[in-house]
């Protein structure tokens, strides 16, 4: 057996001449994307944008041209942060132990993110907060966003959200218009094999970037980042993959996860992700792939084997594994779709792990007058306002709120810590 497992040893021949390409001054993979990175100042100037993107008076500046009236809720969130008008952890866990929480030993090495998908608006995040602090209940420590660009940019909602997330302490993702379900930046069809979302027999072809939209996805993503302080995207396909890798070795301090859309699926598809991650990883171990939503179809086995590969490629603390828990009652996965108690287990044996929660608990989503569908992600505003849905995707952000707290509720009363919105929670 140990004689057939060295066949499998990497000759330095080989790798050599992985080194030779990406070094090779002539090679236009290379140079096509320092191009991109030219276009926008440099790696240092990039990155200093960026800094500047993120400063709350800078945020309000711009909002005050678009959407002024986004300041007073900011302002009023910074408020009621400061103000602890949100439970705190230890008095959450109180709220759902009562004095036994006193025997409880809640080890934080292995505590699961709470993640929230998606936060399209961002009056939704105002409202829901409104409802957090009325039921003494918990905002998610990672939301996660699929909203077109340019239509949030334009009425103000990106801008809020940016200074939102770091207000009250959690991680977001954002999802780039140079993707396969829809028109890109430039409003032409990004993959002529889709006419929208519906049409998912193009899926077979990819859903994601091809031919040349994988450098307008980085070029898209370095607009967003030295204008709009956006670090972390979700990631869609292989070529932008290698390419947010490329972005990250050179100096740009960009953030991706795998999409749900890639269909990493089982532990191989994982090594094979991970590996290029290692290859790639800066000098300090650290690397730009910082999230991996595996496929709905993983089961626990899938999640522990892509830990042990994450560990030994040194790289627990860097990439979270994200398990779907709860999906949209529509247009998805066969329902019920519920895999808490497949987590209450996971989360005793695997670090670094985030719960995601896509729709409503599924004895609620179901009876609503619209259920949670995860093809309103890809609906206008406008498409929103004419179909009368506004009221009704608000609920559906309410019950994935009410998704968040009941995975919360549960990982407590299984002595298994969790993080919420860090600023609000876990003062």
């Amino acid at each position: 057996m140990e004689d057939i497992r060295k066949k499998l040893s990497i000759s330095q021949e080989n790798l050599e001449s992985v080194q030779n390409f990406f070094l090779d001054e002539n090679n236009p993979f290379i140079n096509d994307l320092i191009q991109v990175i030219e276009k926008y100042g440099g790696v240092e100037e990039i990155n200093k944008k960026y800094t500047e993107s993120r400063q709350l008076e800078n945020i309000y500046k711009k909002l005050e041209k678009v959407k002024p009236e986004y300041i007073d809720d900011l302002e009023w969130l910074i408020k009621q942060r400061d103000n602890d008008a949100f439970i705190s952890e230890s008095e959450y866990r109180r709220k759902i132990l009562g004095n036994a929480v006193d025997r409880v030993n809640f080890d934080d090495s292995f505590a699961v993110t709470l993640e929230l998908s998606a936060c399209q608006y961002f009056p939704f995040l105002i409202k829901g907060a409104e409802k957090m602090i009325e039921k003494k209940d918990l905002m998610p420590g990672r939301i996660i966003r699929v909203r077109a660009m340019k239509e949030q940019e334009k009425d103000g909602d990106l801008l809020a959200m940016t200074g939102a997330v770091d207000i009250i302490g959690a991680s977001r993702v954002e999802t780039l218009d140079t993707k396969g379900t829809s028109p890109g930046p430039d409003g032409m069809p990004v993959n002529v094999h889709l006419g929208g979302p519906a049409t998912i027999t193009g899926y077979f072809g990819g859903v994601g970037q091809p031919n040349e939209y994988a450098l307008k996805w980085v070029d898209e993503f370095l607009y967003y980042y030295t204008n709009y302080g956006v670090k972390s995207v979700l990631n869609i396909n292989p070529g932008t993959v290698i390419l947010g890798y490329m972005m990250y070795k050179l100096g740009i301090d960009n953030e991706f996860k795998i999409s749900v859309f890639l269909g990493n699926d089982n532990p191989y598809s994982v090594l094979w992700t991970l590996m290029t991650a290692k290859l790639f990883s800066r000098a300090d171990g650290t690397s730009p792939l910082i999230g991996f939503n595996l496929s709905n179809a993983v089961n626990n086995w899938t999640i522990e084997m892509s830990s042990h590969v994450r560990k030994n490629f040194g790289f627990e603390d860097v990439v979270r594994l994200e398990h779907h828990i709860i999906e949209t009652w529509k247009s998805i996965v066969r329902q019920p779709y519920d895999r808490t108690q497949e987590l209450l287990e996971l989360a005793k044996k695997v670090k670094n792990i985030s719960a995601k929660h896509e729709g409503g608990p599924v004895d609620i989503d179901p009876t609503r007058e619209h259920p949670s569908d995860i093809l309103d992600y890809f609906k206008s505003k406008d498409q929103i306002t004419e179909e009368g849905i506004w009221d009704g995707l608000l609920q559906n952000y309410y019950d994935r709120q009410t998704s968040v707290n009941n995975t919360a509720k549960a990982l407590t009363e299984n002595g298994i810590a969790f993080i919420a919105a860090r600023n609000l929670h876990h003062k």
